[in-house]
């Protein structure tokens, strides 16, 4: 018996890193995403699944087309008795698709947030419970059978850095159970999604970032901590000029002392928003690096409220 693993993220890593872990399901071949030109410099930087395969001394493959009949075969010569798909961001298609029994670990309770952001979305919602599903790969984004779920509280304090890693770590331990079974000659229960309840994690994009005064403070402080801190959140100051905010706190949920906007206030950088006040505690200025929120204020004037 052998795996394949498909991954490319810092999510698939911890997967990745937990099947090389054990002997009996150590990856005979790992497909990730080609290098692509990053930074200022374009310069061609490996997924963080490459750096790991390498590391681990494991196979590795970057097909441009995953689908494509070279890398179908690729894959065939593996012999793989399921290959394993995590966190991979290109959808399999036949006849990849139908070749392998083939498992997707998603990051959440599946039909709860299908597709690119489940961890970011789950907390920007508000939910008070995420997990990690393992299906059967469909067609259908994120559509198919699971066969085994783990729960994973969203404390008040998490972010998205905080809330993956646990995710990551509950996930590789949920797939090893599942290989395991399957390696006695257990079967596995597959149990159809009710696409009723389906809800569609979409893509963080640049307008998703720029925190909205408009909204209330307990939602905006929800997505600074949810976009924090592979991506981070931004907000604009009277002018238009934005700077980076990495972490903040509610100050007020129900009341703001003037119109929505960044202030200041008793030397600590605010802002207010419809309803509530949050308390801008890191933020990083155009250009410049990462400071709290009192040292921002001792080199830019703001408008005061009381």
């Amino acid at each position: 018996m052998s795996t394949v693993f498909l991954g490319t993220t810092d999510f698939a890593v911890a997967v990745l890193e937990r099947l090389a872990r054990s002997e009996a399901h150590r990856p005979a071949l790992v497909v990730t995403r080609p290098d692509r030109p990053s930074g200022r410099g374009r310069h061609l930087s490996s997924p963080p699944v490459a750096q790991a395969a390498r590391e681990l001394g494991l196979e590795l493959a970057q097909p441009e087309r995953v689908n494509a009949p070279e890398s179908v075969e690729r894959i065939a010569r593996a012999q793989p008795s399921e290959v394993i798909v995590c966190a991979f961001g290109a959808l399999i298609a036949e006849p990849l698709l139908s070749a392998h029994e083939t498992l997707n670990v998603h990051p959440s309770l599946l039909p709860r947030w299908r597709g690119a952001a489940p961890v970011e979305r789950a907390i920007i919602a508000g939910d008070a419970r995420t997990g990690v599903s393992i299906m059967r790969l469909t067609a259908g984004l994120d559509a198919g059978p699971v066969c085994a779920v783990v729960s994973e509280s969203i404390r008040a304090e998490d972010t998205y850095g905080t809330l993956a890693e646990r995710l990551r770590e509950r996930g590789g331990e949920l797939l090893i159970e599942v290989l395991d079974r399957r390696a006695r000659g257990e079967a596995l229960e597959f149990r159809e999604q009710d696409d009723a309840q389906a809800t569609y994690a979409e893509k963080i994009v640049a307008a998703d970032r720029v925190l909205d005064p408009l909204a209330p403070a307990v939602e905006v402080e929800r997505v600074v901590r949810a976009l924090h801190p592979y991506i981070g959140a931004r907000a604009a100051l009277a002018d238009g000029t934005m700077i980076g905010v990495h972490r903040a706190a509610l100050a007020s949920e129900h009341s703001a002392s003037a119109a929505p906007g960044i202030f200041e206030r008793e030397e600590r950088l605010m802002l207010a928003c419809s309803p509530g006040e949050l308390e801008l505690l890191r933020v990083t200025p155009p250009g410049g690096h990462e400071m709290d929120g009192a040292a921002y204020l001792r080199g830019h004037v703001l408008r005061g409220r009381s």
